[in-house]
């Protein structure tokens, strides 16, 4: 009865007990395994896509900053950012990343603060290492009802190489700025990047 009831003890704490998949281990046959792992709030996850032959690693929505301007300049006041990135890579495997996707969430109260079509330039700079990636596209504008107020959503995306991707995740601080909106990421940020980064064999 003892034995019984050690182990059945010992299953109970190995169901709770979070996964961990070592960051390169493609797992039987070559197969990458699913991936689910909680870092600083950001999700992290990984299967793949059959319908465009591609596995794809994803750092799932995670909250950045909430309202905190940077400069006189910054159109960030009042305005909640997030981001979400993901690695594709063709066919099952994760030796080789054809490019990276970045996508920015802006919710803000005030429509003024929207992104017109001349203010979607990202510039990112990383350790002081400035990359222009170009003209952000529109993923969605909408208005979501939070707490009885009405809450303008928009997101913007972006691809950039691979290349450019890791010399973000490997940098200590990281800038953005989107036509006026300009914000740091915060470390858990640059932290799930790099652990996104990790997933991979670079």
């Amino acid at each position: 009865m003892f034995k019984i009831f050690i182990a059945s003890c010992a299953f109970v704490l190995l169901l709770s007990q979070t996964v961990t998949v070592p960051a390169n281990n493609n797992g039987a046959e070559g197969s990458p395994l699913p991936l689910r792992t909680l870092i600083n709030d950001g999700e992290i996850e990984s299967k793949y896509d059959g319908f465009n032959r591609e596995t794809v690693v994803t750092l799932k929505k995670m909250r950045v900053t909430c309202g905190k301007a940077k400069g006189i300049e910054s159109a960030l006041h009042g305005t909640c950012v997030s981001l979400k990135a993901s690695l594709h890579c063709p066919g099952v495997q994760l030796d080789y990343v054809r490019y990276a996707k970045l996508q920015l969430f802006f919710e803000t109260q005030d429509w003024d603060k929207r992104h017109p079509l001349e203010e979607r330039e990202l510039i990112v700079v990383a350790d002081g290492q400035q990359f222009r990636l170009g003209r952000m596209t529109l993923v969605k504008q909408d208005v979501n009802g939070v707490k009885l107020v009405d809450v303008m959503a928009e997101v913007l995306e972006l691809s950039m190489p691979y290349k450019t991707f890791n010399a973000i995740a490997r940098a200590e601080i990281v800038e953005m700025k989107v036509g006026k909106t300009l914000f740091d990421l915060q470390p858990g940020n640059i932290e799930a990047l790099r652990e996104l980064n990790n997933r991979v064999k670079f």
